[in-house]
Protein backbone atom coordinates (compact mmCIF):
# COMPACT_ATOMS: atom_id res chain seq x y z
CA UNK A 1 0.00 0.00 0.00
CA UNK A 2 1.71 3.60 -0.94
CA UNK A 3 2.16 5.58 1.79
CA UNK A 4 -1.10 8.68 0.56
CA UNK A 5 -3.47 5.99 0.19
CA UNK A 6 -2.16 4.12 4.09
CA UNK A 7 -2.62 7.38 5.45
CA UNK A 8 -6.00 8.11 3.66
CA UNK A 9 -6.91 4.84 5.12
CA UNK A 10 -5.73 5.28 8.69
CA UNK A 11 -7.55 8.64 8.76
CA UNK A 12 -11.11 7.59 8.42
CA UNK A 13 -10.74 4.90 11.00
CA UNK A 14 -13.51 5.51 13.89
CA UNK A 15 -11.68 7.29 17.00
CA UNK A 16 -13.71 5.17 19.27
CA UNK A 17 -13.26 1.72 20.50
CA UNK A 18 -16.98 0.16 21.06
CA UNK A 19 -20.43 1.39 19.19
CA UNK A 20 -22.44 0.62 21.94
CA UNK A 21 -21.53 -0.21 26.08
CA UNK A 22 -23.80 -0.92 28.75
CA UNK A 23 -22.81 -1.09 32.43
CA UNK A 24 -24.13 -2.29 35.22
CA UNK A 25 -28.24 -2.07 33.38
CA UNK A 26 -30.84 -3.34 35.25
CA UNK A 27 -34.28 -2.92 34.91
CA UNK A 28 -37.73 -3.90 36.53
CA UNK A 29 -41.43 -4.26 36.10
CA UNK A 30 -42.85 -3.99 39.25
CA UNK A 31 -41.56 -6.53 41.30
CA UNK A 32 -39.84 -8.25 38.06
CA UNK A 33 -36.10 -8.21 37.73
CA UNK A 34 -36.07 -7.87 33.65
CA UNK A 35 -32.57 -7.56 33.86
CA UNK A 36 -29.80 -7.48 36.29
CA UNK A 37 -26.39 -5.84 36.24
CA UNK A 38 -25.80 -6.11 32.58
CA UNK A 39 -22.36 -5.47 31.31
CA UNK A 40 -22.09 -5.51 27.62
CA UNK A 41 -20.15 -3.95 24.60
CA UNK A 42 -20.53 -4.35 21.26
CA UNK A 43 -17.12 -3.82 18.64
CA UNK A 44 -16.54 -2.33 15.86
CA UNK A 45 -17.03 -4.69 12.87
CA UNK A 46 -18.45 -8.37 14.95
CA UNK A 47 -21.52 -9.97 14.80
CA UNK A 48 -22.40 -10.92 18.27
CA UNK A 49 -25.09 -13.71 18.67
CA UNK A 50 -27.59 -13.03 21.90
CA UNK A 51 -29.96 -16.21 22.69
CA UNK A 52 -31.53 -17.75 25.59
CA UNK A 53 -34.72 -19.23 26.63
CA UNK A 54 -38.22 -17.36 26.14
CA UNK A 55 -38.82 -15.15 28.93
CA UNK A 56 -34.47 -14.41 29.45
CA UNK A 57 -34.28 -11.16 29.04
CA UNK A 58 -33.38 -10.57 25.26
CA UNK A 59 -36.06 -8.72 24.02
CA UNK A 60 -36.08 -5.76 26.98
CA UNK A 61 -32.04 -6.00 26.43
CA UNK A 62 -32.90 -4.54 23.02
CA UNK A 63 -35.61 -2.51 23.92
CA UNK A 64 -32.91 -0.72 26.77
CA UNK A 65 -30.34 -0.60 24.35
CA UNK A 66 -32.29 1.01 21.76
CA UNK A 67 -34.51 3.54 23.71
CA UNK A 68 -37.69 1.98 23.28
CA UNK A 69 -37.35 2.08 27.04
CA UNK A 70 -35.23 3.53 30.25
CA UNK A 71 -33.50 1.20 31.99
CA UNK A 72 -34.07 1.77 35.67
CA UNK A 73 -30.28 2.24 36.66
CA UNK A 74 -27.07 1.80 35.06
CA UNK A 75 -25.34 3.96 32.38
CA UNK A 76 -25.56 3.44 28.42
CA UNK A 77 -22.63 4.92 26.20
CA UNK A 78 -22.60 4.92 22.48
CA UNK A 79 -19.35 5.10 20.96
CA UNK A 80 -17.44 5.25 24.08
CA UNK A 81 -19.71 9.07 25.05
CA UNK A 82 -22.61 8.05 27.57
CA UNK A 83 -26.13 8.87 27.00
CA UNK A 84 -28.43 11.18 28.75
CA UNK A 85 -31.25 8.27 29.60
CA UNK A 86 -33.60 10.97 30.10
CA UNK A 87 -33.21 11.77 26.50
CA UNK A 88 -32.41 8.69 24.70
CA UNK A 89 -35.45 7.82 22.32
CA UNK A 90 -35.44 5.35 19.07
CA UNK A 91 -35.13 8.49 17.39
CA UNK A 92 -32.23 9.30 19.38
CA UNK A 93 -30.87 5.65 18.71
CA UNK A 94 -31.44 6.13 14.99
CA UNK A 95 -29.43 10.07 14.91
CA UNK A 96 -26.57 7.42 16.96
CA UNK A 97 -26.34 5.23 13.24
CA UNK A 98 -28.23 1.82 15.60
CA UNK A 99 -31.20 0.22 13.89
CA UNK A 100 -33.61 -2.59 14.47
CA UNK A 101 -34.55 -4.77 11.80
CA UNK A 102 -37.90 -6.92 13.17
CA UNK A 103 -39.23 -10.03 11.39
CA UNK A 104 -41.53 -8.77 8.68
CA UNK A 105 -42.58 -5.77 10.67
CA UNK A 106 -40.67 -2.51 9.51
CA UNK A 107 -41.79 -2.86 5.67
CA UNK A 108 -45.00 -1.63 4.10
CA UNK A 109 -46.46 -4.70 2.17
CA UNK A 110 -48.72 -2.52 -0.62
CA UNK A 111 -45.54 0.18 -1.38
CA UNK A 112 -43.10 -0.22 -3.91
CA UNK A 113 -39.31 -1.20 -2.89
CA UNK A 114 -37.92 2.18 -3.19
CA UNK A 115 -40.37 3.51 -1.40
CA UNK A 116 -39.70 1.20 1.66
CA UNK A 117 -36.50 2.78 1.76
CA UNK A 118 -37.15 6.07 2.17
CA UNK A 119 -40.02 6.24 4.64
CA UNK A 120 -39.70 8.98 7.04
CA UNK A 121 -36.20 9.83 5.19
CA UNK A 122 -37.48 11.26 1.73
CA UNK A 123 -35.31 13.05 -0.47
CA UNK A 124 -36.37 16.17 -1.23
CA UNK A 125 -35.46 18.86 -4.35
CA UNK A 126 -35.52 22.89 -3.57
CA UNK A 127 -38.60 23.42 -3.69
CA UNK A 128 -39.22 20.68 -0.77
CA UNK A 129 -40.96 18.40 -2.83
CA UNK A 130 -40.03 14.87 -2.83
CA UNK A 131 -37.20 13.93 -5.51
CA UNK A 132 -38.66 10.46 -6.84
CA UNK A 133 -36.37 10.04 -9.71
CA UNK A 134 -33.53 10.24 -7.42
CA UNK A 135 -34.87 7.89 -4.45
CA UNK A 136 -35.09 5.28 -7.19
CA UNK A 137 -31.59 5.72 -8.39
CA UNK A 138 -30.56 5.45 -5.16
CA UNK A 139 -32.98 2.12 -4.50
CA UNK A 140 -31.72 0.28 -7.52
CA UNK A 141 -27.76 1.37 -6.67
CA UNK A 142 -28.62 -0.16 -2.75
CA UNK A 143 -30.76 -3.26 -4.94
CA UNK A 144 -27.62 -4.20 -6.74
CA UNK A 145 -24.32 -2.88 -4.72
CA UNK A 146 -25.46 -2.98 -0.72
CA UNK A 147 -27.88 -6.21 -1.37
CA UNK A 148 -26.58 -8.07 -4.44
CA UNK A 149 -29.73 -8.83 -5.94
CA UNK A 150 -28.82 -8.61 -9.96
CA UNK A 151 -31.51 -10.91 -11.15
CA UNK A 152 -34.59 -9.46 -13.36
CA UNK A 153 -37.24 -10.78 -11.62
CA UNK A 154 -36.97 -7.88 -8.66
CA UNK A 155 -36.52 -4.34 -9.57
CA UNK A 156 -37.19 -0.98 -7.41
CA UNK A 157 -41.12 -1.11 -8.52
CA UNK A 158 -41.56 -4.51 -7.15
CA UNK A 159 -44.22 -4.35 -4.35
CA UNK A 160 -43.04 -5.64 -0.91
CA UNK A 161 -45.57 -8.04 -0.82
CA UNK A 162 -44.80 -9.99 -3.13
CA UNK A 163 -40.95 -10.79 -2.28
CA UNK A 164 -40.75 -14.00 0.12
CA UNK A 165 -39.49 -13.99 3.66
CA UNK A 166 -35.72 -13.84 2.79
CA UNK A 167 -35.88 -10.84 0.28
CA UNK A 168 -38.01 -8.94 2.83
CA UNK A 169 -35.01 -9.06 5.16
CA UNK A 170 -32.26 -8.32 2.65
CA UNK A 171 -34.33 -4.98 1.76
CA UNK A 172 -34.63 -4.01 5.68
CA UNK A 173 -31.29 -5.05 6.28
CA UNK A 174 -29.97 -3.22 3.00
CA UNK A 175 -31.93 -0.23 4.05
CA UNK A 176 -30.29 0.36 7.77
CA UNK A 177 -27.06 -0.25 5.83
CA UNK A 178 -27.64 2.97 3.75
CA UNK A 179 -28.40 4.86 6.19
CA UNK A 180 -25.18 4.16 7.75
CA UNK A 181 -26.27 2.62 10.41
CA UNK A 182 -23.28 1.23 12.89
CA UNK A 183 -25.02 -1.43 14.90
CA UNK A 184 -27.93 -3.48 13.23
CA UNK A 185 -29.77 -5.53 15.44
CA UNK A 186 -32.05 -8.75 13.72
CA UNK A 187 -34.51 -10.09 15.92
CA UNK A 188 -35.40 -13.19 15.07
CA UNK A 189 -34.47 -12.55 11.06
CA UNK A 190 -35.41 -16.20 9.93
CA UNK A 191 -38.16 -16.82 11.60
CA UNK A 192 -40.86 -19.28 9.47
CA UNK A 193 -37.97 -19.23 6.61
CA UNK A 194 -37.56 -21.92 4.10
CA UNK A 195 -34.36 -23.42 3.95
CA UNK A 196 -33.47 -21.51 1.06
CA UNK A 197 -34.73 -18.30 2.67
CA UNK A 198 -32.81 -19.27 5.23
CA UNK A 199 -29.78 -18.99 3.18
CA UNK A 200 -30.13 -15.93 2.00
CA UNK A 201 -29.93 -13.78 5.12
CA UNK A 202 -27.16 -15.71 6.36
CA UNK A 203 -25.49 -13.84 3.69
CA UNK A 204 -26.78 -10.66 4.04
CA UNK A 205 -25.83 -10.78 7.78
CA UNK A 206 -22.09 -11.87 6.23
CA UNK A 207 -22.60 -8.77 3.97
CA UNK A 208 -23.18 -6.65 7.22
CA UNK A 209 -19.89 -7.45 8.90
CA UNK A 210 -18.31 -7.22 5.75
CA UNK A 211 -19.01 -3.65 5.42
CA UNK A 212 -17.65 -2.66 8.33
CA UNK A 213 -21.12 -2.93 10.84
CA UNK A 214 -21.88 -4.82 13.80
CA UNK A 215 -24.67 -6.78 14.56
CA UNK A 216 -26.36 -8.48 17.12
CA UNK A 217 -28.06 -11.45 16.10
CA UNK A 218 -31.10 -12.54 17.97
CA UNK A 219 -32.04 -16.11 17.50
CA UNK A 220 -33.46 -19.06 18.45
CA UNK A 221 -31.97 -21.73 16.06
CA UNK A 222 -28.82 -22.34 17.27
CA UNK A 223 -27.57 -23.61 14.24
CA UNK A 224 -27.75 -20.09 12.22
CA UNK A 225 -26.49 -17.81 14.85
CA UNK A 226 -23.30 -20.38 15.88
CA UNK A 227 -22.89 -20.09 11.79
CA UNK A 228 -22.11 -16.39 11.41
CA UNK A 229 -21.54 -15.15 15.05
CA UNK A 230 -18.16 -14.11 16.09
CA UNK A 231 -19.07 -14.54 19.85
CA UNK A 232 -22.29 -15.88 21.30
CA UNK A 233 -23.91 -14.11 24.70
CA UNK A 234 -26.47 -16.32 26.85
CA UNK A 235 -29.08 -14.60 28.91
CA UNK A 236 -30.39 -16.34 31.56
CA UNK A 237 -33.27 -14.95 34.21
CA UNK A 238 -31.91 -11.45 32.81
CA UNK A 239 -28.62 -12.19 33.34
CA UNK A 240 -25.56 -12.28 30.79
CA UNK A 241 -24.54 -15.55 31.96
CA UNK A 242 -21.74 -16.92 29.36
CA UNK A 243 -19.93 -15.46 26.47
CA UNK A 244 -18.75 -18.73 24.10
CA UNK A 245 -16.87 -18.59 21.02
CA UNK A 246 -18.54 -20.54 18.39
CA UNK A 247 -14.84 -22.78 17.20
CA UNK A 248 -15.00 -23.19 21.54
CA UNK A 249 -18.77 -24.97 21.62
CA UNK A 250 -20.38 -26.89 18.85
CA UNK A 251 -24.17 -26.61 18.29
CA UNK A 252 -25.04 -29.75 19.75
CA UNK A 253 -22.83 -28.79 23.28
CA UNK A 254 -24.61 -25.60 23.06
CA UNK A 255 -28.13 -27.11 22.80
CA UNK A 256 -26.90 -28.74 26.13
CA UNK A 257 -25.66 -26.12 28.05
CA UNK A 258 -28.63 -24.17 27.09
CA UNK A 259 -31.08 -27.24 28.23
CA UNK A 260 -29.25 -27.61 31.54
CA UNK A 261 -30.24 -23.81 31.80
CA UNK A 262 -33.53 -24.27 31.92
CA UNK A 263 -33.88 -27.24 34.12
CA UNK A 264 -31.81 -25.34 36.54
CA UNK A 265 -34.45 -23.59 39.50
Amino acid sequence: MNQPLAAAVTAVEPAFRDIVRLEGVHKYFGAVHALNNINLAIGRNEIVGLIGDNGAGKSTLIKVMTGVTAPSAGRIFVRDKEVNLSDYSVRRAHSLSIETVYQDKSLAEKQPLWRNFFVGRQITNRFGFIDFKREKEIANQILIDVIGFRGVGITVDSTIGNLSGGERQGIAIGRAMHFNADLIILDEPTAALGVAEVRKVIDFVGRIKTSGRACIYIEHNLAHVHEVADRLIVLDRGAIVAEILPKDMSVMELTEYLIHLQRKT
